[in-house]
């Protein structure tokens, strides 16, 4: 009997061996870790926005489609500055192929057929068409790279115009939009204002603010840059209407014209006056020949 248990005993034991041993083949290595399951739901991670990125200002979709209500001023309504834009630095939308190199490089020349058909010009503006030039020169962007603008002024000043704005070129000075103004574009800032314009031009058939007479942008002598950044202002009246947060000229932010600075400098070297200088209302995008 107590052999027997022995041997019962034996072969329990020579069998148990047997089944944990698992064959070489599948025998983990000791070496080795398993690599962690990586769930489908995990997200991707977001790429960290690039500096670039950081710096420009999203261009909200309702820009230039919200049409304000007219005051009794005959401007639109004016209201607070929407987040977006306290501090606008939008990228800027090309209307021409870019400059082929980083060199200040600008064309003058007769106003071609194409381009005054879509200008505001008519018969009617107080200067002939070939008293007008065309100028295509480079700028920087507030997205900080170099972009191809088109400007109509009068011939006899388009030299000096040209020589200011290389001035602004070499400072790195951010404009968004440098392009040749519409007559139906005239007509909806004066009716249907959006009151977020920001567009540098010149030669714009129109009156002065305010006024029954015509603008020094009627004869291509003036020129607006930036005037959402340097807005009209006149007691309760801005212009661009949503530019209320740009009265405020100790808070210093790109695209904004001050006094003393580089952009000012640049227009007194050609013997042009400022309306950031004027004593009864203030105009700083405006700069003109006789300034006014």
């Amino acid at each position: 009997m107590a052999r027997r248990l022995a041997i019962g005993l034996a072969s329990l034991v020579f069998v148990t061996g047997c089944q944990t041993q698992d064959p070489p083949s599948a025998s983990p290595s000791p070496h080795v870790t398993t690599p962690p399951v990586v769930s489908e739901l995990t997200p991707t991670p977001t790429p960290k926005a690039t500096p670039l990125e950081r710096w420009i200002t999203e261009r909200p979709r309702w820009l230039g489609k919200r049409v304000l209500p007219l005051g009794p001023s005959g401007f639109g309504e004016i209201r607070p500055t929407p987040p977006v834009l306290r501090n606008r630095r939008f990228a800027t939308i090309d209307v021409l192929p870019p400059p082929r190199t980083e060199r200040f490089a600008a064309e003058m020349g007769s106003v071609p057929r194409a381009v005054a058909k879509r200008s505001s010009w008519s018969a009617a503006c107080p200067v002939a068409l070939d008293q007008l030039s065309y100028i295509t020169m480079p700028f920087w962007g507030f997205d900080r790279r170099l972009h191809a603008g088109e400007m109509i002024v009068n011939a006899a000043v388009a030299t000096d115009v040209v020589a200011a704005f290389k001035q602004l070129f070499r400072i790195h000075f951010p404009i968004e939009e440098m392009r040749v103004v519409t007559a139906k574009e005239i007509e909806e800032w004066e009716t249907k204002p959006t009151g977020d314009v920001n567009v540098t031009s010149s030669f714009e058939c129109r009156d002065a603010a305010e006024t029954s007479h015509r603008s020094q942008h009627a004869y291509g002598l003036a020129i607006d840059i930036n005037p959402f950044h340097n807005p009209y202002a006149r007691g309760d009246v801005v212009a661009p209407e949503l530019a209320s947060a740009y009265l405020d000229r100790t808070w210093k932010r790109p695209g904004m014209i001050l006094e003393g600075d580089r952009v000012t400098a640049a227009f007194d070297a050609i013997g042009w006056g400022w309306g950031g200088r004027w004593s009864s209302l203030k105009d700083w995008m405006h700069f003109s020949q006789n300034g006014h």
